[in-house]
């Protein structure tokens, strides 16, 4: 006879569809706010699409396409926009959410559920992961009505390091999570780590304009391959490594940074119970 209390695949694919359906319906009792996400990155960029018609000549950014291969700018931030959106919906997702709980009070019983408590943050993120999956074909389809978007590479494989990088990032969102339960501050911590994440990846430019002195922090982040790779397949800019060695990069990456956050997690959650301060904020 199957032990009831014992967890199984089964229960944990429904405590993760519970979690995603709990933060679904809450996102959507805003509905205002959920349609305007789709334009708020557009109101952002736009003086950046003015700016760079001011820089352009004869509607070509020939500077630009010094350090990025390509003159057309705008499709260049889009696409960074686009995934950088992925970014911040991994952060939010785990960090934010996770201080929620905190705030709330169903923190600790959250914990007592048996259920894996990286699940919890996984099922956290799915539901920023899918709206923001949705809102950003929006906007690539407001964008290129308005400013200017133009793919002419294969899409298809432009998909193909998407998927190491977002598993990477994971561990990103991991360790993050472990230190916002530790510290009990997530507002100006997401704010602050997805900022310089963005910037060193190279979301909104090319990683290559950066000083000499930064060029290596950029480079040691898997998500500036990610980005390079998928620009590189979509709109054919210059790569910084060959396609394939950024692949094997994002590859070995998406592995250590897995390795990394788990273990950083873990080791910090044991030090938050060691306190006893999981349920304070």
């Amino acid at each position: 006879m199957q032990n009831l209390s014992q967890p199984t695949l089964a229960s944990h694919a429904r405590a993760l569809y519970a979690l995603i359906r709990k933060d679904w319906k809450q996102y959507w009792r805003y509905p205002l706010n959920a349609v305007s996400s789709v334009f708020h990155p557009l109101i952002w960029i736009a003086p950046v699409y003015f700016m760079g018609l001011t820089f352009s000549t004869n509607g070509k950014a020939l500077g630009f396409a010094q350090y990025s291969g390509t003159t057309d700018f705008m499709s260049f931030i889009l696409l960074g926009t686009v995934l950088e959106n992925f970014i911040n919906a991994v952060f939010w997702g785990m960090g934010f959410a996770l201080k929620n709980d905190m705030d709330s009070g169903v923190m600790e019983s959250n914990w007592l559920t048996p259920i894996p408590r990286l699940l919890i943050l996984v099922g956290h993120s799915v539901t920023n992961l899918i709206v923001t999956a949705i809102t950003s074909a929006g906007m690539l389809f407001f964008g290129g009505l308005v400013f200017g978007f133009h793919p002419t590479g294969d899409v298809l494989k432009a998909f193909v390091p998407i998927l190491p990088m977002m598993i990477g990032l994971y561990g990103f969102g991991f360790a993050f999570a472990a230190v916002v339960m530790l510290i009990r501050e997530a507002n100006s911590l997401v704010d602050m780590s997805s900022f310089l994440v963005q910037i060193f990846s190279g979301s909104n430019f090319p990683v290559n304009a950066l000083p000499r002195f930064l060029l290596p922090v950029a480079l040691a982040l898997p998500l500036t391959y990610g980005l390079d790779s998928v620009r590189a397949h979509l709109i054919g800019t210059t790569p910084i490594l060959p396609l394939n060695w950024e692949m094997v990069l994002l590859v070995v990456f998406m592995f250590v940074m897995l390795w990394v956050g788990v273990a950083s997690f873990r080791s910090l959650e044991r030090r938050v119970r060691i306190l006893g301060t999981l349920g304070q904020h």
